[in-house]
């Protein structure tokens, strides 16, 4: 029987020279090279003609989350130097759209750098901007797990909301693989041009490729495209150190997705819908699993899927993909809401069946990571020769790298 805590993360290594590690984006977003792998081929093109790779009746579907300024830096008198990392809201609200209209005062989960050079007092932090003077305070307010800390933050004028703040007092959260502090540059380029509710700390990047022009090439082949949100947490940084991965205890991060997006997925299954990165792919399976869920618990079930739902629900012989969406739609509709919300920690790994992403386009992901491990879900060993393939041709890796089109097998 498939145990899919017995993979062994080893053998999804490779080697990434720092030198292949992209540390700034092409000047032109739909202008990085494009891998394409279908039917066993590998093929190269410009992302800038990906509408002629992928079929005229396809789907695309988007991460439209917006990455926040979450980096702040606050100077203490003495010099010493703190970095706060926001990461999550805890007070007066934890839904974080609710978070950023706060005035006034708001308590955040965090990382802390250099806590230990902050044992107490509060930390100011000066913005200057078109003649006007804002002041943002921290203070800390003690461990709140997982390395984290809660940090309440107050700020005047105190009219401003927190997401105004942010904007004038925070940097662009980059990788920790770009090695160079964020530049003005950055504050653009590290957006998807389609980006709207704030709640990311990563931007999902397999999205940054894509231009006004290349989604006008896509609409005239008859492709049409859907938005899902995910909020990126840096536990997508997080590393594999357990040797097999039934010791990696995957992230949880917030989905949202709206009625009409459900409703164009169940509508057009005929479609092969294509993810816009992992997180998109995530987002998609996870639909499924709710739908599972909620038909099988009714309205009392836990909007939650957690990483080995999929490898433990036996329903699945039961409910197929259509009906899964209905079960949601239906939910929606009984209660009046026009989007889904929940929380998935899903774990997409080799030997997971995929219920609804028939594509994949996404960057090329860090060694032994769970990134890596989904496209191997996808694509099988071919991804070896898919990165082999990369890293012999002058590909980009990571972030700011180029671009990838992975097909399921069959397709």
């Amino acid at each position: 029987m498939f145990d899919p805590g017995e993979i062994r993360i080893a053998d999804y290594n490779y080697p990434l020279p720092d030198s292949r590690i992209a540390q700034f984006p092409l000047a032109n977003r739909d202008a990085s090279k494009l891998l394409v792998y279908r039917q066993g081929l590998l093929s190269q093109d410009v992302f800038s003609n990906i509408g002629s790779q992928l079929p005229a009746n396809s789907m695309l579907v988007f991460n439209d989350t917006r990455v926040i300024r979450a980096r702040l830096i606050f100077t203490k008198s003495t010099g010493a130097v703190v970095e706060i990392f926001c990461l999550e809201p805890i007070a007066p609200v934890a839904d974080i759209q609710t978070a950023f209209l706060q005035k006034s005062a708001s308590t955040w989960k965090c990382l802390v750098g250099n806590l230990k050079r902050w044992k107490s007092g509060l930390l100011i932090h000066e913005i200057r901007y078109q003649g006007n003077t804002y002041q943002l305070g921290a203070k800390y307010a003690g461990p709140y797990g997982d390395g984290s800390h809660a940090i309440e933050f107050t700020w005047s004028p105190a009219e401003k909301t927190f997401s105004e703040i942010l904007e004038l007092a925070g940097l662009i959260p980059l990788p920790p693989y770009i090695h160079r502090p964020p530049e003005n540059a950055d504050s653009e380029r590290y957006q998807t041009i389609f980006a709207a509710p704030q709640g990311s700390v990563a931007a999902p990047t397999a999205g940054l490729h894509f231009t006004e022009s290349v989604l006008q090439k896509i609409a005239a082949r008859g492709i049409i495209y859907e938005n899902v949100t995910l909020h990126v947490g840096v536990g997508t940084f997080k590393p594999v150190i357990a040797e097999r991965i039934g010791g990696h205890v995957m992230h949880h991060e917030k989905i949202v997705v709206s009625r009409k997006t459900i409703a164009s997925l169940l509508n057009h299954r005929e479609r092969p819908v294509f993810a816009v990165g992992t997180t998109s792919a995530r987002t998609l399976e996870s639909l499924y699993w709710l739908g599972v869920k909620l038909a099988r618990d009714g309205n009392n079930h836990n909007p939650v899927i957690f990483q080995w739902d999929p490898y433990e629900i036996h329903e699945v012989d039961k409910i197929s993909t259509e009906q899964a969406l209905e079960t949601l739609l239906r939910f929606l509709d009984e209660n009046g809401m026009a989007e889904y919300s929940g929380e998935t920690q899903l774990m997409i790994v080799p030997g997971y069946s995929f219920k609804v992403v028939a594509g994949l386009i996404t960057n090329f992901h860090m060694p032994q990571s769970t990134l890596l491990l989904l496209v191997a879900a996808l694509v099988g060993e071919a991804w070896k020769s898919a990165y082999e393939y990369a890293l012999s041709n002058d590909f980009r890796f990571l972030s700011y790298g180029d671009s990838s089109l992975f097909f399921k097998p069959g397709l």
